[in-house]
């Protein structure tokens, strides 16, 4: 066995992306998706509960809407 065989393991990457921003009217976070309770939570998940969360997560994204005003109008 060699030794690197030890050290791998059947994780489901997180998928953060490090842009932790909670948009405030969906709750989600604008860069993973999640929502603060999966975020908490992730560590302690079971990979088929992650695979699970992770499979859900594009669709999600249109739940965060942003509206931008030009400048200069109302």
């Amino acid at each position: 066995m060699e030794l690197d065989e030890v050290w791998k393991r059947d994780e489901v990457d997180s998928p953060c992306v490090k842009i932790c921003v909670i948009h405030p009217a969906s709750g989600l976070c604008i860069g993973c998706f999640r929502t603060t309770d999966e975020i908490a939570g992730w560590s302690a998940m079971e990979p088929k509960a992650r695979r699970t969360l992770v499979a859900k997560l594009p669709d999600r994204e249109k739940l965060i809407v942003t509206r931008r005003k030009k400048r200069g109008h109302s």
